[in-house]
């Protein structure tokens, strides 16, 4: 069902504003001297014209570590308008964290057609910032899966963040801080990442494979051929992902006007057992 009161075209105008402001808050706290890593505190309000969604709303941050609901009520300034405030877990504040709790927020709003209408921080003076010497990358790159897995997308990154800090060669936390940012609506940030991850490990497949979505989603069918025709030369006996590569270039070739050599591609993939490719087999193969 369609939103009512937050539309996918209100999301995205405001998503840039978004970005911006979320940048300049992490500036001003750093002006007002929170140094950089220091754990803080936020609170949000979401806003909507029917409480359930506020209360579906309450239902997923729940799922998160950490997070608090205070309140569902009614808006008395507004009429038909209910408010949702809470807070987050604490998380070390660097302006990539802010960023992206802030868009992870916003994005969680549109999801349940709300809208995130305030947030602010308390720096919490006595703890300390997270000791990164303390924990090895596998733990910090566990810590973010389990966020990820319970809807915390700001949280995975900011952990898959630290994961990297601890050791710079480790590929898929790279890769999986990806599949965040472009979760985020940051496609060149997420490209950047898994740029990095193939540099670091060039038969990684499955970034091999998103990379190419990201390219073929963004204008550069090009590249994304040329990320499908690595994991296809890569793939050895994964048939799996050599099917998956086979159907997405067959998609990429299909939408530059060349429906022969799509369906030679969706028909390979169908062989290694892709029974998805039979669709579009079946609609444009004749």
């Amino acid at each position: 069902m369609a939103n009512t009161f937050y539309t996918w075209e209100q999301f995205t105008e405001n998503f840039g504003r978004e970005m911006r402001e979320a940048c300049e808050l992490f500036e001003q706290m750093s002006n007002n001297g929170c140094p950089e890593g220091a754990l803080a505190q936020f609170d949000f309000t979401f806003e909507s014209d029917k409480a359930d969604k506020l209360l579906a709303i309450k239902e997923s941050l729940l799922e998160r570590v950490g997070y608090s609901v205070t309140s569902v009520e009614v808006d008395e300034s507004e009429d038909d308008c209910y408010e949702l405030n809470g807070s987050a877990a604490p998380f070390p504040v660097t302006e990539d964290n802010v960023m992206y709790w802030v868009l992870d927020m916003a994005k969680l709003g549109y999801q349940f057609d709300a809208k995130l209408t305030g947030y602010g921080a308390e720096v919490d003076e006595a703890a300390l910032p997270i000791d990164i010497s303390a924990h090895t990358d596998d733990e910090f790159f566990e810590m973010g899966m389990t966020a990820y897995e319970s809807g915390d997308r700001s949280a995975a990154q900011f952990n898959w963040a630290l994961a990297i800090a601890v050791n710079p060669e480790n590929a898929d936390a790279y890769y999986s801080r990806a599949i965040v940012k472009h979760e985020l609506h940051t496609w060149k940030a997420a490209l950047r990442d898994y740029d990095e991850a193939i540099r670091l490990d060039p038969t990684h497949l499955q970034a091999l494979l998103n990379r190419g979505s990201v390219k073929d989603e963004n204008e550069d069918p090009t590249g994304a051929i040329a990320d499908y025709n690595k994991v296809i030369e890569l793939s050895g006996n994964d048939k799996e992902q050599m099917a998956l590569a086979y159907f997405n270039r067959g998609n990429t070739k299909f939408r530059q006007g060349d429906k022969a050599e799509a369906c030679v591609d969706w028909k390979k993939a169908r062989g290694l057992g892709a029974d998805y490719a039979e669709e579009r087999i079946a609609a444009y193969c004749g």
